[in-house]
């Protein structure tokens, strides 16, 4: 079973975008958090089972959604390193993915 390791950039990714839609929805930002810790703990047990991304082809980062989130993460060893969460309708930048896994 792998162990999920939330970097601090993500998870402040993920706070500014519930705090954006606790703006207009307090309970939908709530649900979203939710759901997001829900998907993410499912990669304990089955940790390759997220995408590539297709911006990322030949990379090892892999990505889950959660509408509206996508969740890049690598995996290293026993751990799942959660490194960037973004609204999917952004552009993805490659070079921020790759600045975050440095700085863990």
């Amino acid at each position: 079973m792998a162990r999920l390791v939330w970097t601090e950039p993500a998870l402040a990714d993920l706070e500014a975008i519930a705090d954006y839609i606790a703006l207009d929805n307090p309970a939908a930002a709530s649900r979203l958090v939710q759901r997001v810790f829900e998907s993410v703990e499912r990669l304990e047990r089955f940790p390759s089972s997220g995408k590539r991304p297709p911006e990322l082809p030949r990379t090892p980062y892999r990505e889950i959604v959660v509408t509206p989130c996508r969740v890049f993460y690598r995996v290293e060893g026993d751990q799942v390193c959660l490194l960037y969460v973004m609204r999917a309708e952004r552009l993805l930048r490659r070079w921020l993915i790759g600045e975050r896994n440095r700085t863990r």
